[in-house]
């Protein structure tokens, strides 16, 4: 088949891919070199799309209470539950929290429905924990949420900051571009992140930053500029407002710095002109987050870097059409297409959408909407492809209002999620590779996603599910949509509004573009490529440098440390996509709990051992991983393990849910914590084909070739044993055990010979590697004797930890290449094909040639 030009599902890059359709539900992925957002570069994730299409774990029929129904039964349901909320609770007793995996489609109709018919504020989105404090500096400072940066941008800038961005793992093909400029240009990185990540280790200038210490450090370069003479004072009084005292407000000693990092900081920033500020999740995930954006506008606007070729604070967004749900107004403090709340705006939408119930107001924003959900105040929730029960802070709180709910509606793709678990109906939606829309990339880059697939089981568009609701609630001539094109077409036709009331966001010249236009449509950029060149989107045209406070930092000796949280490369989310690839999977394969060595030994944890972690909101489990990357005093854990992963690393349980007061946007990066070390009876680890709940106090899974690898540990019966037989299925037995020792192992083979399940159980001793035992799942030509042994009769040379997941490349094959004479990241890919495809661990190659070449110049000496 001819390959199908679509958009990968994953983060706010947007690249394009060119799909090739192999089978029924098989696809041969490459990046789309014609793509202007990656040229044909594609990160670990989205190289690896393929692995997830099956339809393993798909939800494709219809269910309320568990029980599957027709379609017809259900959306009456949905629609008659609605219809009666309203009617006896009015329309604000309704809330649709979405999500940036919708396209802008399904995103459209979904507000329209909400604020034009329903009548209510109140829908959000999943957007509000990862970029709402960003919107919300846009807005303060330009009068409209407008990115005034390019990806092209990045070419041509000599200096690149990046904030509370682990780049390198996060957004991989801008890390590559910006490497790229570095080494085309002598381009220099700065990193300012509390942590020493892989993207600072490749830095030119690693900033660690206490917690929450960035408004104070970008106040102090701010002052420094002034001090050294280097604001753009013609920019100032052509461009911008400033308030009373905003200059008197600013300090330059009260950045939390070393004199010399803030000296070399400061150095670089004064010497180039062209300089980037690329902020993230990191900066935004704080109770002060809007100050840091506008801290970091604030900078670049008093020294005129902003609406030039290479220069301009640049908010990467971290999910694929996160900025496609900010234009058609999926989050609850706007109204639609960068459209706010006033009265001649509402009568200028409710014209348009001929809509009968215009809402009045905003709604709740999404940590205050679970509350009302908790409270009683929301009675019916309908959610759209996201997992709050899982990703919300206080995520125990959210469940336990999920509980409470009277109606409780999920759209998914999954059978089984978290959030899913505690719904009243469930509707199977289409997935990546068989929805048909559009997307929204941080650069403000409309592509198209298409279909690869026929619609599994009875799965449906989430537009069509939304649309289908409506004409059930009387409204089908408003929502008698044909196809995703004729909604591109709405959309587009009101965004005129938004130019009307001077925003830039202006698609209207799309409202005429046909069926096979839509279809062919390129990718193309809204805005032009200098935003704000001829003036910024406020009355006065003017920009607005906005009066930031530096936080104040609480102490608590209950919980002395502070928790902060955040991605792996190569997971996404809940998981509920990357968690189905056993190559992704190779990368970290229980959430571990990173913590600097000297609090590791205050509090007696041990590398590889277990800790709970507990702060004022819940408590969780996780394997420890001692590193001097992370800063004394604080910890790190990432965001992905759900309850169909694991027993007890979920983040979200932990964060804490105060909110920035003006963008609502939850504080995930630092909340109070303090460690425990967790001593278990026994461990052990189970390599199975089929997905099984272990009750066990501790268990982790990951995807492996042919089934599941689950990690173990717990507490002993009064035996003193592990109950085998509720963990391993039917088959032909074999055993050996060492009760002296605490050690068993028992392999499953079926009739045939072939390898089902496998368990090592210790209680002292040693567990085995696991690469070469899950390898032998699903396979008949290997003896029994070395199944229990756990390990090849001939060994094989160790691998150690993966480091390149595309070519299987451990950390001990990387440093036998050195040995031989690689000390390149290009010669080390020469040796072993590490680094060669996607790229996404060249940053960790690039590192541990540096570990080693610093070991070897301390031996020297």
């Amino acid at each position: 088949m001819e390959p199908i030009r679509t958009t990968c599902a994953y983060c706010g890059v947007g690249c394009g891919i060119s799909a090739t359709v192999t089978g029924e539900r098989s696809v041969d992925i490459a990046g789309d070199v014609s793509h202007p957002a990656n040229y044909g570069k594609l990160c670990s994730k989205g190289t690896h799309l393929g692995e997830t299409v099956g339809l393993d774990g798909r939800l494709l029929y219809p269910e309320i209470a568990g029980q599957r129904v027709a379609w017809d039964h259900a959306l009456d349901a949905v629609a008659g539950r609605m219809r009666d909320c309203i009617h006896e609770h009015g329309p604000d007793s309704v809330a649709l929290y979405v999500s940036g995996q919708l396209l802008t489609e399904d995103y459209y109709v979904a507000n329209k429905l909400a604020k034009g018919f329903i009548g209510t504020g109140n829908i959000d989105t999943n957007s509000r924990l990862c970029m709402a404090s960003a919107v919300a500096a846009h807005n303060r400072a330009f009068g409209e949420d407008v990115v005034p940066v390019n990806y092209d941008d990045l070419d041509e800038t000599d200096l690149v900051l990046l904030v509370g961005s682990n780049t390198a793992w996060c957004h991989p093909v801008i890390w590559q571009r910006i490497e790229q400029a570095r080494a085309e240009r002598g381009t220099k990185i700065v990193v300012i992140d509390p942590r020493r990540t892989e993207t600072a280790e490749q830095a030119d200038l690693h900033i660690a930053v206490p917690p929450d210490g960035d408004v104070a450090l970008f106040n102090a370069l701010l002052a420094e500029m002034m001090q050294r003479g280097e604001l753009d004072e013609a920019y100032i009084a052509d461009h911008c407002v400033k308030p009373e005292g905003f200059w008197e407000g600013l300090d330059n000693t009260l950045h939390g710095l070393s004199a010399s990092d803030f000296n070399a900081l400061a150095g670089l920033v004064a010497s180039h002109p062209r300089m980037i500020t690329l902020f993230s999740q990191g900066a935004n995930q704080s109770v002060g987050g809007t100050d840091k954006g506008n801290a970091i506008i604030n900078l670049h606007l008093a020294t005129g870097r902003i609406a030039r070729t290479g220069a301009g604070p640049f908010s990467i967004t971290g999910q694929p059409n996160a900025m496609g749900g900010r234009e058609v107004g999926g989050l609850a403090n706007m109204l639609a297409c960068h459209l706010g709340f006033s009265d001649s705006e509402l009568a200028d939408v409710a014209t348009f959408w001929g809509a009968p119930n215009m809402c009045s107001g905003p709604g709740h924003k999404a940590v205050d909407m679970f509350r009302a959900v908790h409270d009683g105040r929301i009675k019916f929730i309908w959610v759209m492809a996201t997992n709050p029960a899982v990703s919300m802070p206080d995520a125990g709180f959210v469940r336990e209002a999920l509980e409470r709910c009277p109606t409780v509606v999920v759209s998914d793709v999954m059978a089984d999620t978290d959030t899913g678990r505690l719904a009243d109906i469930r509707l199977p939606a289409l997935g990546w590779g068989e929805k048909d829309g559009t997307v929204t990339n941080s650069e403000r880059r409309v592509s198209r996603q298409r279909a690869l697939f026929s619609p599994p089981g009875e799965t449906r568009a989430d537009w069509r599910i939304i649309c289908d609701v409506a004409t059930r609630l009387g409204y089908g001539d408003a929502f008698g949509f044909t196809g995703p094109s004729a909604i591109f077409r709405e959309y587009a036709a009101m965004t005129a509004l938004a130019s009307k009331y001077g925003k830039l966001l202006d698609l209207s010249e799309h409202q005429t573009l046909s069926d096979n236009e839509y279809e062919a449509m390129e990718p193309f950029r809204w805005g032009g490529e200098r935003p704000f060149a001829e003036g910024f989107s406020t009355s006065h045209r003017k920009a607005q440098l906005v009066p930031v406070a530096i936080p104040k930092i609480c102490t608590d000796l209950e919980f002395p440390l502070r928790l902060n949280t955040g991605r792996y490369r190569d997971q996404w989310h809940t998981m509920t996509r990357t968690g189905l690839s056993p190559k992704l999977s190779l990368h970290r394969r229980e959430p571990l709990l990173e913590v600097h060595p000297d609090d590791a030994a205050r509090d007696g944890l041990e590398q590889g051992g277990l800790a709970e972690i507990a702060t004022p909101f819940g408590s969780g489990i996780f394997r420890v991983e001692v590193t001097e990357g992370q800063r004394a005093g604080e910890i790190f854990a990432p965001i992905h393990w759900t309850d169909a992963m694991g027993s007890l690393g979920r983040a979200g349980r932990l964060a804490k849910d105060a909110t920035d007061p003006v963008s609502g946007q939850p504080g995930f990066k630092d909340t109070p914590a303090r460690l425990a070390p967790v001593e278990p009876a026994w461990r052990a680890f189970l390599v199975q084909q089929d997905i099984i709940d272990p009750k066990v106090p501790y268990w982790s899974r990951s995807r492996i070739e042919g089934g599941w690898l689950t990690e173990l540990a717990g507490s002993a019966d009064k035996n003193g044993a592990i109950d085998v037989d509720a963990l391993l299925p039917a088959g032909h037995r074999s055993e050996v055990s060492d009760l002296a020792r605490g050690m068993r192992r028992v392999s499953v083979a079926d009739d045939a010979g072939t390898l089902i399940a496998a368990l090592y159980v210790t209680r002292f001793g040693e567990l085995p590697a696991r690469d070469w035992i899950s390898a032998q799942l699903g396979q008949a030509d290997s003896a029994a004797g070395e199944r229990l042994a756990g390990r090849p009769s001939t060994p094989l040379p160790e691998k150690g930890a993966i480091v390149c997941v595309c070519h299987g490349v451990g950390e001990n094959e990387i440093f036998a290449a050195c040995d031989t004479g690689a000390t390149s990241v290009e010669a080390i890919g020469a040796c072993t094909a590490a680094g060669t495809n996607c790229g996404s661990c060249r940053p960790a190659i690039a590192q541990m040639l540096a570990s080693l070449e610093l070991e070897l110049e301390e031996a020297a000496q």
